[in-house]
């Protein structure tokens, strides 16, 4: 099977999808209408040989993932500051410059800013997920003297809090629509990687799990480390605890080769091994509604020709079975979810008043958050109407 090679990432309120150096984020605004913003990303090891190497790459792949992360959920947070903004009185008040602004450029405060949130977000994922368990399996010590068996435990008690982490912050309602937005994303990939027309019915009726997910790159990342900590014995719980930390980038290189070769084979022993990230995945997705199908898909669209990789690998009118990304129908729940939503349907035309604005027709518009949020980048957006999609018939980029 050859993979698509798109993925992406849920944002607020809509997705980002991103093939090779582009991407584009396409968010639900507050007035209902689809905001698309198109770009291109150049990865910070776009010349480094190493970062091409196999069990190395992952590494990298994984900084360039956290970056563009962040930087294009700044871009749907955006649209809703822009009319947070224009809820606010509008009373004159002198501008005042902070010391940042009157000494640095916007693009400098940008990327200290999406910097510090990275060693931010870092540190507090050790310390959760990797200094805890630690901390917590060295009482287990005094019981018994086997390493394998201590790494065990600490293995599961990683597992666990992973899953109460995810569990708590799904109980947040805007958490909660966007493990629905991920579950879009998953069901457009799997549309177009099963050779099916990327419609929204089709689109629907797929599965919301996929073996590329950056979640089941995450469990392996700590199913993995279970075996390598089985064989390294360190008395000083420091130094345990340094062990774990220095050890991530070797785990996480080994983590991302099995994804890469999960989203390329349906070998049964290598969708067997990828069924625990797929049953993670159910925590992490969850059916979308209809107008959360019809971003996704505005995404697709702005990045990838579908239709001429289905043409390459399925060859014309061929169309192939919901089974081919190794992910059985029963894996996953709500299959049949919204097919009355779609039936009877007539297909639209394209919004005819969709249309790509550039930076300064945004500016005249008075969409402030440009000011608001330092950002150097070229944007193309594209709105159209809200309205009811679509026929009558009815998976991550390397995360």
């Amino acid at each position: 099977m050859k993979t698509s090679g798109i993925g992406g990432q849920a944002v607020l309120e809509g997705i980002m999808m991103r093939n090779g150096s582009k991407y584009a984020v396409a968010v639900r605004k507050p007035d209902k209408e689809i905001a698309v913003v198109e770009d291109t990303y150049k990865s910070l090891w776009s010349d480094s040989k190493a970062a091409k190497l196999p069990f190395i790459r992952g590494v990298f792949s994984f900084i360039d993932s956290m970056v563009l992360g962040i930087k294009t959920i700044n871009i749907s947070a955006d649209f809703y500051a822009e009319y947070e903004d224009e809820d606010e009185p509008s009373e004159k008040k002198p501008e005042r410059k902070s010391f940042l602004e009157k000494h640095f450029t916007e693009e400098q405060i940008s990327g200290v800013i999406m910097a510090a949130t990275m060693v931010v977000s870092f540190l507090l994922a050790m310390f959760i997920f990797m200094m805890i368990p630690v901390w917590i399996a060295s009482f287990f010590r005094k019981l018994t003297d086997s390493n394998v068996l201590t790494a065990l435990i600490e293995g599961l008690l990683r597992v666990l809090i992973f899953i109460v982490y995810i569990l708590l912050i799904g109980r947040v309602k805007d958490i909660e629509r966007t493990y629905m937005y991920h579950g879009a994303e998953h069901k457009c990939i799997n549309c177009i990687e099963t050779g099916l027309p990327l419609t929204a019915e089709n689109v629907a009726r797929s599965s919301k799990v996929h073996k590329r997910c950056g979640t089941s790159f995450l469990l392996f990342v700590m199913l993995i480390s279970v075996f390598f900590f089985m064989f390294i014995h360190v008395e000083n719980i420091g130094l345990r605890m340094l062990s774990r930390v220095v050890l991530i980038p070797v785990i996480a290189g080994i983590s991302y080769e099995f994804i890469r070769l999960a989203g390329n084979s349906d070998n049964p022993v290598v969708n067997a091994l990828s069924k625990p990230g797929l049953w993670m995945q159910a925590l992490t997705t969850k059916e979308p509604e209809s107008d959360m199908i019809e971003v996704a898909i505005k995404a697709v669209d702005r990045v990838f020709d579908w239709k001429a990789y289905q043409e390459e690998v399925f060859g014309s009118g061929k169309k192939s079975s919901h089974t081919k990304t190794g992910v059985e129908e029963k894996d996953f729940p709500g299959k049949d979810l919204q097919k009355k939503d779609f039936q009877g349907k007539a297909p639209q035309e394209k919004d005819p008043h969709e249309e790509d604005f550039h930076e300064e027709e945004l500016r005249e518009r008075g969409l402030k958050a440009q000011k608001r949020t330092p950002r150097s980048r070229k944007r193309v957006l594209g709105s159209e109407r809200d309205s009811q999609t679509q026929t009558e018939t009815f998976e991550f980029e390397k995360k």
